[in-house]
């Protein structure tokens, strides 16, 4: 069978490429630390904590720039009111769905108890706080529910999945990261067409029945840098979340292309996105209640990254992939995810192929255009950078009429290894 793939697939060529400078609006926060201190002094955070309380600082499994130094300076000002800080992961069911996983998982963000000065308490264990008006229990992590007060900082962003006022951000992170497997599995449980109720439903509910100090809002540009940071009190964050992520949708990374036949994503993985890969920037969706994005025949994924830790959600949306990242394909921490989200498309397998290059071959052989000299085929390393990405000569007019495209380089040849992978 492989000497028939071979044979069939070493014809197809491969168009020669070009990279291409994207150029996005780049608003950026040009001293984190001083920013977040100017804000947190603005709301008088300190005068919110008692000394000898117990504070849960919620941190999730996103790969937010800066996200350690933010969690160290809380942790600080926590420290100065008189506090006892520690960190909870709020990540719902990712990394396995193990207290562990979770633990390692925010230590591979740089959330180091060395570094931030405060422990990491990581249980899957969860405490029904209340219920929903429409009848569904409300679990919050034991850790946070035996604290004097929690704070939570997160990134608001448009979600991969659905539609909403309220999307990735701080209500979701209080009604699925903090919720556990449990509460995640609870407000999955009716489907991606109820999460735009259910999250603030859920929410609502923690809002009242817990002593919530503040939040920590944060925006990034196209380019994964900070260019908004929000602090937030119990009664701010529902009014103002969603002016956020108006302005988040405006900013976030896309490809801006319309249409073509092949992409070529080098990586995908949990940090960078819960589904693998920022699905609003690619325009492949495994759930019906989102939309938008280029219209693309045919995808291939080269590889998992390191910090997604075999799990390889993302990879069932796609069309080929390598054998590299099939073998680094971890059901035990893919699964749970899925199994509570109740979207089962994203963990499928699709077609493996040996190496980089015959997966490249794959999608230029079945993209449907008889003359495949002018197909046209981007590359990206992966959906967090989108500032330089590489197309086919095929796209060279139409990217020199787009004004916010330019070409950086001369036409040429993508170079395999030995093993037919990319250097």
């Amino acid at each position: 069978m492989s000497n028939f793939i071979d044979s069939f697939l070493d014809p197809v060529e491969i168009p020669r490429m070009v990279k291409v400078r994207q150029n996005f609006p780049r608003p950026i926060v040009e001293n984190v630390e001083e920013e977040l201190s100017i804000k947190l002094m603005d709301k008088e955070v300190s005068s919110l904590i008692k000394p000898g309380q117990s504070v849960a600082i919620a941190v999730g499994s996103r790969g937010i720039k800066e996200l350690p130094l933010m969690v160290k300076m809380i942790v600080s000002v926590v420290k100065k009111a008189g506090g006892i800080p520690f960190i909870v992961p709020a990540m719902g069911s990712h990394a396995g769905a193990t207290a562990q996983g979770q633990k390692n998982m925010l230590i591979q963000l740089g959330i180091k108890e060395e570094y931030i000065e405060a422990p990491i308490k990581s249980s899957m264990d969860t405490v029904v706080i209340g219920w929903t008006e429409c009848g569904l229990p409300v679990h919050l992590d034991k850790y946070a529910s035996e604290a004097d007060g929690i704070i939570i900082i997160n990134r608001i962003k448009p979600h991969t999945t659905f539609r909403g006022p309220y999307e990735s951000g701080l209500l979701k992170m209080l009604t699925i990261g903090m919720g556990k497997q449990k509460g995640a599995d609870i407000c999955h449980e009716l489907g991606f067409g109820r999460m735009a109720e259910n999250i603030p439903a859920i929410a609502n509910v923690i809002l009242e029945k817990t002593n919530l100090l503040f939040a920590v809002g944060v925006i990034e540009n196209a380019f994964h840098e900070v260019c908004r940071i929000e602090v937030l009190n119990d009664k701010e964050i529902k009014v103002e979340e969603p002016k956020l992520l108006k302005e988040a949708i405006e900013l976030i990374p896309k490809i801006l292309l319309d249409e073509f036949e092949v992409l070529v994503i080098d990586e995908i993985g949990k940090d960078i996105s819960g589904t693998g890969f920022d699905t609003n920037a690619v325009g492949r969706y495994h759930s019906e209640y989102a939309s938008g994005g280029p219209r693309i025949a045919k995808i291939t994924v080269l590889d998992l990254t390191d910090k997604t830790n075999g799990n390889g959600n993302g990879l069932g949306i796609v069309d080929f992939t390598t054998r590299r990242a099939f073998e680094k394909f971890n059901m035990e921490m893919t699964y749970p995810n899925a199994l509570t989200s109740t979207i089962i498309l994203g963990v499928k397998i699709p077609m493996v192929l040996k190496n980089d290059k015959q997966s490249i071959q794959a999608a230029v052989k079945t993209c449907n255009i008889l003359d495949k000299t002018k197909v046209r085929m981007v590359r990206i390393k992966n959906t967090n950078r989108l500032a330089e990405i590489e197309v086919s000569e095929s796209f060279i007019k139409e990217v020199k009429k787009n004004e916010h495209l330019e070409i950086i380089s001369e036409p040429y040849t993508l170079n395999f290894n030995a093993e037919g992978n990319l250097f």
